[in-house]
């Protein structure tokens, strides 16, 4: 068991609090036993997992039992340990160490119904989270976020996807430049949510395409505003100016979805 605070291990997992170090070593922590499951259950790269036994759950035998089963490292830890591991005032009992998908362009899979989402400078960690896990639970699981957008791997992003984030390929880092001649040599129709376009439920699209949605307060890079492109817009009453990219987000991806027939 560690119980010293000094040790490797724990100034490992701590410096995977940083971006940086994040990027670096390729590797990410989850923390909580929800989180832990789900990333089991959709069969995340784990590497390591660290447990606090004072704090185990009944559904701890049955977790150990399957990483064991894949060869994944259980170190325990003591509480102290676990408290300075974790980012959270009220640790669960577990975090694990995981590895991040390496992907480029290459690894995405187009065909003729494909819908891939373009996520363009989003800063609120809990509206791309949701975004995230909305968009797969609308059938997409493909994603590139553009440069600028919020870290895909901030603890509180990867919260708010409630584990969906295993299941997604993600790009990262993507210029709206490469999206646009990524989707042009693909064939896919580009739909870019905006104040400034056309009604949604009127707006004939077709597949396979790309959506768009853009940052909280500035709304999509100017590229994605090109009048080549199809511009759509929620219809609101009331004098609502705008509603929250997330919503606004998982309203549209369940239109397409509808005339996909999901």
């Amino acid at each position: 068991m560690l119980t010293s605070l000094q040790n490797d291990h724990v100034k490992h997992v701590v410096s995977l609090h940083k971006r940086k170090t994040r990027k670096d070593y390729g590797e990410f922590l989850i923390e909580g036993w929800r989180f832990v499951e789900e990333a089991i259950r959709r069969e995340a790269e784990i590497r390591r997992i660290y447990v606090c036994p004072a704090k185990e759950k009944k559904s701890w035998l049955s977790l150990e039992g399957i990483l064991k089963e894949r060869g994944i490292p259980i170190i325990e830890v003591d509480e102290k340990v676990l408290c300075k591991m974790t980012e959270t005032e009220q640790p669960q009992g577990i975090l694990a160490v995981v590895g991040m998908k390496a992907l480029d362009w290459s690894d995405l899979d187009i065909d003729a119904k494909t819908v891939l989402l373009i996520v363009d400078g989003i800063q609120d960690p809990g509206n791309l989270g949701t975004i995230l896990r909305t968009a797969l639970a609308a059938g997409v699981e493909q994603v590139c976020l553009t440069a600028g957008t919020v870290d895909l791997y901030n603890p509180k992003v990867l919260r708010s996807t409630m584990g969906t984030i295993f299941s997604l390929k993600v790009l990262t880092d993507c210029s709206p430049q490469q999206v646009i001649e990524f989707a042009r040599s693909k064939g896919l129709n580009i739909l870019t949510g905006d104040i400034g376009g056309q009604p949604l439920y009127e707006t004939p699209f077709s597949l396979p395409l790309a959506l768009v949605v853009g940052n909280e307060g500035n709304g999509p890079s100017e590229i994605f505003r090109s009048p080549k492109l199809t511009r759509v817009t929620l219809p609101m009453s009331h004098d609502v100016e705008s509603l929250n990219v997330a919503i606004a987000t998982g309203i549209i991806l369940y239109e397409i979805a509808r005339r996909k027939g999901l």
